[in-house]
């Protein structure tokens, strides 16, 4: 629970671009992006932009993908209700979202702001696809990890899978059903990349359709190049009792944040004689239960970052569902489901969804919400009252949970 004397944040409203466009085809850059999520995201929670007290951006990639910088100004730049409001911009890879969430929630918590509207963007579609997954791979150690890899972050992931295999035993086709379910449930999602994808049922090791990307990935066990935005407005207790008309989605019960070396190489060594692959990951979850107050058996339901299948199979034990290199079990008993003990990823994910680096972590905070006020649509767990988050940067070398309460 909240130390006495500290706001409690809660979670106005929010919004998400549809992640199956590609802008550049459209002839739109970052300013339409930024507007779109910008007016979207305001209208959603019922705000006028003279009165967002603080701006925080998060784009990870916006100089390489379309050599556009200093996008912490591209709010004021396409609203002239925000001219003048201090805005920052915030990067860390694929967790840009979440950080930007924290300093949202310091913000707020601290008194020193009681609104504050955080929006996440990225195009990536304005190159083609080989070169976008080079530019990706600047999140890695550059120089010093992956150099002969055909493409970055499936031959990390990869190496996840590979220790699990060496630690646990992997079964392939375990991956292939996280992936299997994570498009079966971005059908349901009106805004998901792949809703109206053809997808092999059942989902196998087809070298045409689902062709090896690297080692035992293939194409359907990857996330995707996506263009998009998500943006949340977050307020403090301050501004609520002063406006009692205001219906939020949800509330930030708790958080956890862990950053580490950017080597995967240095994590894996690290947890050799630990149970948990990547300790730290498992370590952030437990920070963002504590601060709630939760334990798993309160959580309905998780956002995970299923950048890779792997990436989920990882999320799957780290958060607490089975016993560390148990994964293979709640993926078969359909606990992961919608319906299921613990659905993950009932949007689709990152693999269905799309993956549009810098909002990824704040689309999944507005999934969450959406879950605990009743309004997530065709992909509504019901009865969620508590859902929680799971966003990783790079080979999760920044690490971010949140949990979700009900507004009630």
């Amino acid at each position: 629970m909240p130390e006495v004397g500290t706001q409690q944040v809660w979670i106005l409203g929010g919004y998400q671009s549809d992640f199956a466009r590609n802008f550049d085809r459209e002839g739109l850059d970052f300013s339409d992006l930024t507007a779109e999520v910008v007016d979207g995201t305001l209208d959603a929670a019922g705000l006028d932009a003279p009165d967002v007290g603080v701006v925080h951006v998060a784009n990870a990639f916006g100089e390489l993908f379309a050599h556009q910088g200093h996008l912490g100004a591209m709010p004021a730049t396409v609203n002239d209700g925000l001219w003048n409001t201090p805005a920052t911009r915030h990067e860390a890879a694929c967790a840009s979202g979440s950080v930007a969430i924290l300093a949202a929630i310091a913000d707020l918590r601290s008194r020193a702001y009681r609104t504050a509207l955080v929006a996440g963007i990225e195009l990536e579609k304005t190159v083609p696809g080989n070169t976008a997954t080079t530019i990706l791979g600047a999140a890695a150690w550059t120089g010093h990890e992956g150099q002969d890899a055909k493409f970055m972050w499936p031959h990390m992931f990869e190496a996840v899978a590979a220790e699990y295999d060496l630690r646990y035993g992997l079964d392939e086709t375990h991956l292939r059903a996280i992936a299997a379910l994570n498009f079966a449930n971005a059908r349901r999602n009106p805004k998901a990349q792949t809703r109206n994808w053809a997808v092999p049922t059942p989902l196998t090791d087809d070298d045409v359709q689902n062709p090896v990307v690297e080692g035992r990935l293939r194409r359907l066990d990857c996330s995707q190049i996506t263009d998009g935005g998500a943006g949340v407005v977050l307020v403090s207790d301050d501004w609520l009792r002063d406006h009692p008309q205001a219906r939020p989605l949800g509330r930030i019960e708790g958080w956890g944040h862990r950053t580490v070396g950017l080597g995967l190489q240095q994590k894996l060594d690290r947890s050799r004689d630990d149970p948990y692959v990547l300790p730290h990951v498992r370590t952030a979850v437990r920070d963002a239960f504590g601060r709630a107050s939760v334990t798993l058996d309160d959580v309905d339901g998780f956002e995970v970052h299923d950048c890779f299948t792997p990436s989920e199979y990882l999320a799957i034990d780290h958060i607490g569902l089975t016993a560390p290199g148990e994964s293979w079990k709640a993926i078969e008993n359909g606990e992961i489901e919608i319906g299921g003990r613990l659905p993950i990823n009932p949007s689709g994910g990152l693999i269905g969804g799309g993956h549009p680096v810098g909002a990824s972590g704040v689309r999944m905070l507005l999934d969450a919400a959406r879950q605990v006020s009743d309004r997530a649509g065709d992909y509504q767990v019901e009865g969620a009252k508590t859902f929680g988050t799971l966003n990783f940067g790079g080979s999760t070398a920044t690490t971010v949970s949140f949990v979700i309460g009900s507004p009630q």
